[in-house]
């Protein structure tokens, strides 16, 4: 049922699939080991023949076939690659038709499950019993037959069988012939389908740590059993003088380095060296840590998902690569105390392009802090975006903007607002020189950005020299400031001894501050690093009572920063994982979770709490 097309935007990928369809080759995008999942949906029915289960077959297996057409047309993958929808062979109207359809669903790759009605049916008997992949029903809301009664059934069922499911039901009564899928069925439908295809993206594949703990920081120190147990992850170690010896021995493409270099010397403007005069490094050596940086970006990227190249050249076992859906380097200290920074090779892997053109952007985690890699994943997957990682650094009031600037701060950042700061490592994405159709600065999937939007997030940054008192080896930090006002999610998961991870968020905006406000407050902290400024949407109570608050909340000094508002979004894809959210500022109708949680008690921040322990971990 998936909508099979050819992607115009297309560039050189590396681990490049080939899946042949209708008898014609369809080159993939995706670059990892293993199948895309696909949804299945499960069309089930009044098994009683003889006049019930005959008048029913043609809306059931439409409702199915609606749900498949809503899902191909309005979502993808973050490779550009559409998702596809496996629908049951026959409606399903007891236990051997049950068995049938998840025995196809094994067959075909299925990692979700969508079950639809118009009617009453058997309960247990019709049910998906696989309790690995998440699931949701969707009872048609109409008078004629009894969808809402059998979805309460099924819902009950799978709550006391420890299965938590989704329950979808439309406000509105519809009539039996009317095919359309209500607003707000096709939010929640949708909803749930995203979130469910990103946890069977991470399912099997690894984490790349490069290195392991950067400056004590614990997000890297890198938790193989919350890998496992919450995301069904690998973790995959590997030492960063494994860097070392693939620059030492030339294990990476030539041919390509040649042309990654002169992309760089030709697009990388470098910037004004803020070091000391008698502390700079020559002509010669910053030439040097160019070829390094550039280098390093080949490595990690053939670290994480492999290259054919690499086999050509007499390498077969670092061709083969991680199978990192997402990685970090640890860079401080041990490394640039000696080498340059990873600044460049981060920037570059996290931004959705690079000398080979527009692809979709790697997930890559500054300092190896794993637990804001994650962060970033979650939002990756759900948006098909490139991701920024930043220090949440300073909260700017505004009597200490005006009394440093002298100005006063006015509209969004009239109640203050915070800095988002890293060492030069922001995807160039957040430059905000992509638009959509009205104008606005947005960050769009790989596939609509276009090469003049590629020219511009690269003309608006500068690489400056970095700072010998943090990179004692040098390297290159990228320099820029988000222009623009964009609708973004802040985001973060934290673990917590006894209880295990739990998620925040905080929706909001950046927002441009005026030139001379900006200079001022910039220069105050580094102005190598490539600056967000951000304002979260407060609400006035609670840790949203003000943007002060929100700092002061936020667990952990590194967030993930995601474009569009997704908070609901990610709310539905950690209740799949057991995951509490504990902060966020989302609508309370903008909520949705398996139906379980419904028992767990009234208040939905508890409830959460209660049933992700009740329920633990989703591969444990």
């Amino acid at each position: 049922m998936g909508i099979m097309i050819r992607l115009q935007h297309s560039t050189a990928q590396y681990n490049c699939g080939i899946v042949e369809t209708n008898n014609k080759f369809k080159t993939m995008n995706y670059r990892l080991i293993g199948r895309l999942p696909k949804v299945g949906i499960r069309p089930v029915i009044d098994g009683r023949e003889r006049g019930v289960r005959e008048s029913l077959e043609v809306q059931t297996m439409e409702m199915a076939k609606a749900a498949a057409r809503l899902i191909s047309e309005n979502l993808r993958f973050p490779s550009g690659d559409p998702v596809e929808c496996v629908i049951a062979d026959t409606t399903i109207g007891g236990v051997a038709e049950a068995a049938m359809c998840a025995d196809k669903f094994e067959r075909e790759g299925v990692g979700v499950s969508l079950t639809v009605t118009p009617c009453w049916c058997y309960g247990t008997e019709v049910m998906d019993s696989n309790p690995g992949i998440p699931k949701a029903v969707w009872g048609f809301n109409g008078t004629e037959r009894p969808g809402a009664v059998y979805l309460a059934a099924a819902l009950a069922g799978y709550t006391q069988k420890g299965l938590p499911a989704f329950g979808i039901y439309g406000r509105d009564v519809q009539d039996a012939n009317d095919t359309a899928i209500p607003e707000d069925v096709r939010e929640k439908i949708l909803r749930f389908v995203n979130a469910a295809l990103a946890v069977a993206q991470m399912r099997g594949k690894s984490y790349l740590s490069l290195g392991y703990t950067s400056m004590g920081i614990a997000g890297s120190m890198v938790n193989p059993d919350f890998f496992q147990d919450y995301l069904g992850m690998r973790t995959e170690f590997v030492d960063m003088t494994e860097v070392t010896r693939r620059i030492d021995q030339g294990i990476f493409d030539h041919e390509e380095y040649q042309k990654a270099l002169k992309w760089t010397r030709e697009k990388c403007i470098e910037g004004k060296d803020h070091n000391a005069p008698e502390k700079q490094s020559d002509r010669k050596r910053k030439d040097w840590e160019w070829e390094v940086v550039v280098k390093m970006t080949l490595i990690m990227r053939d670290l994480m998902i492999g290259n054919p190249k690499l086999a050509e050249m007499g390498f077969g076992e670092e061709a083969k690569g991680r199978n990192a859906i997402a990685g970090g380097f640890q860079g401080q200290r041990q490394w640039t105390d000696y080498y340059p920074n990873g600044d460049f090779s981060e920037t570059i892997l996290n931004s959705s392009f690079d000398w080979n053109g527009i692809r979709e952007a790697f997930v890559f985690a500054t300092e190896n802090d794993s637990l804001n890699g994650v962060s970033m994943l979650f939002g990756h997957l759900l948006t098909n975006t490139a991701q920024i990682f930043s220090d949440v650094r300073t909260y700017w009031s505004p009597a200490a903007v005006e009394r440093v600037t002298g100005k006063k701060p006015e509209g969004l950042a009239g109640n203050g607002f915070i800095h988002l700061i890293n060492s030069g490592s922001t995807t160039l994405d957040a430059t905000a020189q992509q638009r959509d159709s009205q104008g606005n600065p947005v960050m769009k999937p790989w596939w609509e950005i276009t090469p003049e939007e590629v020219d511009r997030c690269l003309e608006n940054t500068r690489w400056c020299p970095g700072s010998l008192g943090y990179f004692r080896g040098g390297g290159f930090s990228s320099q820029f400031r988000t222009a623009g006002q964009m609708p973004v999610t802040m985001s973060r998961i934290n673990l917590v001894k006894g209880l295990g991870p739990v998620l925040q968020l905080a929706e909001g905006w950046t927002i441009e501050l005026p030139e001379e406000v900006h200079a001022m407050l910039d220069q105050r902290t580094d102005p190598t690093w490539p600056t967000t400024w951000y304002v979260p949407r407060i609400t006035g109570k609670g840790a949203f009572k003000d943007v002060y608050s929100v700092m002061a909340n936020w667990g952990a000094n590194h967030g993930a920063i995601s474009y569009g508002h997704i908070g609901a979004d990610l709310i539905t894809l950690a209740s799949m994982l057991r995951i509490p959210v504990c902060m966020h500022n989302v609508e309370e109708d903008k909520i949705f979770r398996p139906s379980a949680w419904n028992a767990f008690g009234e208040e939905k921040e508890g409830a959460d709490y209660r049933a992700c322990q009740n329920f633990g971990p989703l591969y444990r």
